[in-house]
């Protein structure tokens, strides 16, 4: 097939996609006012929140499939190409600060490489054999997972990713914003949430981007819930290693434990700055270095620690 033959095949792919298509609600953006411009994006964007309430069950079982694989040393890993790509590396750079995890737990792969985050790299989504490398370098596991993510689900690196990926063993997903898209079929599990068609025609950055933004604070956030990393509702796998993590730490002592704001700092003190070790000694009366000895004994969950300290 020529190029000209190409460029009219795809052509035709794209008109097909949700994702691509105009939305008639906005004929003329320009004509509108700049209040009316704001009032219809957050009209579209409410009805991300509603497209996602309907794929519930699914996202939830995904978690389950996460979370048990992680709890036996296994890795999540996001795959994209663009805006989706950048939503993958954007949630994984947020989990060691927010959850205390080594770096190497959460990983966002973009094609392109690093470069691709600020600027689009020529080619690099249609690339399968960049993708084929990436997976490679990866050194996957059965005991990982893996997101494919493609507000299109049409995006060659992506799909071969998550082949790449599933003939490995590992758990793939395909995360799309077209029903019945090519790379929910490669994966094992599919997640096609359509969103409708953008405010701006094609610029999947906006409903699609969010859409993908909150399903993986979904997948990530309950993933560290199931591994143990808060208590109650609050995130108390983190070290306070800067002015206001020290304030929010001792905060969340305090909430946690009914402690005095002295206790709290003397706790961190002793804990080395550790709120989840902090927390277990004020409440058990342990000494802070057998509060940590406990929790790496019950594989860091506060909770069971607290129980079997009792």
């Amino acid at each position: 097939m020529n190029t000209s033959d190409t460029t009219a095949a795809l052509r035709t792919e794209l008109a097909s996609l949700t994702t691509e298509a105009s939305n008639d609600r906005y004929p003329d953006l320009a004509a509108l006012s700049t209040a009316e411009l704001a009032a219809g994006m957050n009209s579209e964007d409410a009805l991300v929140p509603e497209a996602i309430a309907h794929h519930l069950s699914t996202i939830a079982a995904i978690i389950d499939e996460i979370s048990q694989r992680m709890r036996d040393g296994g890795r999540l890993i996001y795959v994209g190409a663009g805006t989706p790509g950048r939503m993958g590396i954007l949630d994984a750079s947020e989990c060691p600060p927010t959850f205390g995890t080594d770096p190497s737990l959460v990983v966002g792969v973009i094609a392109g490489g690093r470069k691709a985050v600020n600027q689009a790299v020529e080619n690099a989504e249609d690339s399968q054999e960049a993708a084929a490398a990436d997976i490679a370098e990866l050194r996957l596991t059965a005991m990982d997972s893996v997101i494919g993510l493609a507000a299109s689900g049409r995006t060659p690196y992506v799909i071969a990713a998550v082949k790449a990926a599933r003939e490995l063993g590992a758990f793939t997903v395909g995360f799309s914003c077209n029903n019945g898209s090519p790379l929910g079929s490669a994966a094992q599990t599919a997640l096609d949430i359509e969103v409708g068609p953008e405010f701006l025609s094609g610029s999947t950055r906006l409903k699609s981007g969010t859409c993908q933004k909150l399903v993986l604070n979904m997948i990530s956030t309950i993933t560290m819930v199931r591994l143990g990393k808060t208590y109650k509702n609050v995130m108390v796998d983190l070290r306070a290693t800067n002015a206001k993590l020290h304030a929010r730490s001792e905060r969340t002592l305090m909430a946690a434990t009914g402690c005095d704001a002295q206790a709290a700092s003397s706790a961190l003190a002793a804990a080395d700055g550790h709120v989840k070790a902090a927390i277990l000694a004020i409440l058990t009366g342990l000494p802070a270095t057998s509060a940590a000895a406990l929790l790496a004994e019950h594989g860091g969950y506060l909770q069971e620690s607290i129980t079997s300290a009792g």
